[in-house]
């Protein structure tokens, strides 16, 4: 079954020149296209952009996957026409893509196919990062997604898009139940997992994950954050599943980005899907606990 990479990610939000500041001094992005309403796109590899920064309610926006050919874009929306998914033609070229068609998957959230995009004029240089980032033809990252239906968005998911379960986590953090499972997409790339789920979330988005080439540009983008002010949601740590050493802070807008390196890839000839009874095989604390475990010492 054809597959989609995360192609894009379209951010509504309140302080377009926090963002700006955000994206360039903590993320290593680096802006392109200002546009007449103050937004702006932000790259990070060899695509013209990645992340579409709009005025809006500070959350996700829309979602771009991206599908390798006009003949896979034709048969993923062909299973999703057959599904009763209503599709409409996107504006092609303001996302400078070859081909566009838009949904809305069960979380109400915009979805928007396309093939054939614009790459940049130039090699991405990161102001920050003397690695760049890990992205290209694995797409943008990963994503965690709110979903009012779990059933509904793996159908979504799984049997329309193509992707395919990695494994669970099912655990409880602080008091708070977790019960999220793992996606990713063998028809275009190994991430471990490209989306995850596992339920209702304050915004549609629960974090964007962006990984980086060296483990150092991990701990230099922690110090960029806690200098510039940025609330670390979690410290660094390391995920058993997809074994990622990052850390979690959150962006202007309140929902959260994990900083990582090292992600794991996944080979379906010999993978079999886990349940893991934790979220981290150490670290990601939530900074507001340490001093209370100090004082129980």
């Amino acid at each position: 079954m054809d597959g989609v990479t995360l192609g894009y990610l379209g951010f509504g939000v309140r302080d377009l020149e926090a963002w700006a500041a955000f994206a360039v001094d903590v993320l290593g992005l680096e802006i392109v296209d200002r546009r007449d309403d103050g937004g702006f796109s932000l790259r990070m590899d060899g695509h013209a952009w990645r992340i579409w920064i709009e005025p809006g309610q500070d959350d996700l926006a829309f979602l771009g996957w991206e599908a390798a050919d006009p003949a896979a874009l034709e048969r993923i929306t062909s299973r999703l026409r057959a599904a009763g998914v209503a599709l409409s033609v996107g504006d092609a070229t303001a996302r400078g893509v070859t081909e566009l068609v838009c949904c809305t998957d069960p979380n109400r959230v915009p979805i928007e196919l396309y093939c054939g995009p614009k790459m940049g004029d130039a090699a991405f240089v990161s102001p920050h990062l003397s690695s760049g980032f890990v992205a290209d033809e694995l797409g943008l990252g990963h994503i965690v997604l709110s979903s009012l239906d779990n059933s509904a968005t793996e159908q979504f998911y799984t049997t329309l898009l193509g992707f395919v379960f990695s494994d669970r986590i099912k655990t409880e953090i602080h008091g708070f139940p977790v019960n999220l499972g793992f996606y990713h997409s063998p028809g275009s790339n190994s991430r471990h997992h490209t989306v995850a789920f596992g339920g209702r979330l304050p915004k549609r988005l629960h974090h964007f994950m962006l990984e980086v080439v060296q483990f150092d540009d991990v701990g230099l983008a922690f110090d960029r954050a806690v200098r510039s002010g940025v609330l670390i949601a979690q410290t660094l740590g390391r995920h058993p599943n997809d074994k990622m050493f990052s850390f979690y802070a959150h962006t202007p807008s309140g929902f959260q980005f994990e900083y990582g390196w090292g992600g794991r890839r996944i080979d379906d000839s010999d993978w079999s899907p886990t349940t893991y009874g934790q979220v981290s095989e150490w670290g990601h604390h939530p900074p507001g606990i340490i001093p209370r475990v100090r004082r129980k010492k």
